[in-house]
């Protein structure tokens, strides 16, 4: 839940309080030190800025979410819940951008991932689907309706509106 410059300023904090405790020759405490450095790090590559990223997305600063997120810089190195929400986040960002082929694809990776929860993963199908249908690749919006479609249980009742619609779109074409 840091940002990469808190992240570097707690380290720092605690790579001197380290030094200091080897200077008291209190070797217990260096090891704490450092422990609590590795996981700062290991917190870098496995949850990156997605909690502080998401805060922002719920709250309609796409601008704040978007530059946490590019904060990342491998997301192929977050843990399989963080990858799928960063790139259901990503996806939403794209949207509001209205850049759809982005969008499109960050929604696609974010299905292949578990979510946060059921209706989460099927507003990504959902979303693919959408925009396919937009494109004109109405082959690929049936695949993914279908797919949505099966996880029908768990949703709310906005979401099975939106499947209702797209549903009836689909079949007029």
């Amino acid at each position: 839940m840091f940002t990469n410059q808190a992240r570097i300023m707690v380290s720092a904090a605690f790579l001197l309080l380290a030094a200091f405790f080897v200077y008291k020759q209190t070797f217990e405490l260096v090891a704490v030190c450092l422990l609590l450095i590795g996981l700062l790090i290991w917190g870098y590559f496995k949850e990156g800025t997605i909690i502080l990223a998401a805060k922002h997305f719920h709250q309609k600063e796409y601008d704040k979410a978007e530059n946490l997120l590019l904060q990342i810089k491998n997301p192929g190195y977050l843990g399989k819940k963080r990858r799928g929400f960063y790139e259901f986040i990503m996806g939403g960002i794209n949207l509001q951008k209205r850049d759809y082929e982005a969008a499109e694809k960050h929604f696609e990776i974010a299905a292949q991932y578990p979510l946060r929860s059921v209706n989460d993963h099927v507003a990504a199908l959902v979303h693919v689907a959408t925009i396919s249908f937009r494109n004109g690749n109405i082959d690929k919006a049936k695949a993914y309706l279908e797919l949505a479609e099966t996880k029908k249980d768990g949703i709310t009742a906005k979401m099975k509106d939106v499947l209702n619609t797209l549903r009836q779109e689909l079949k007029k074409k």
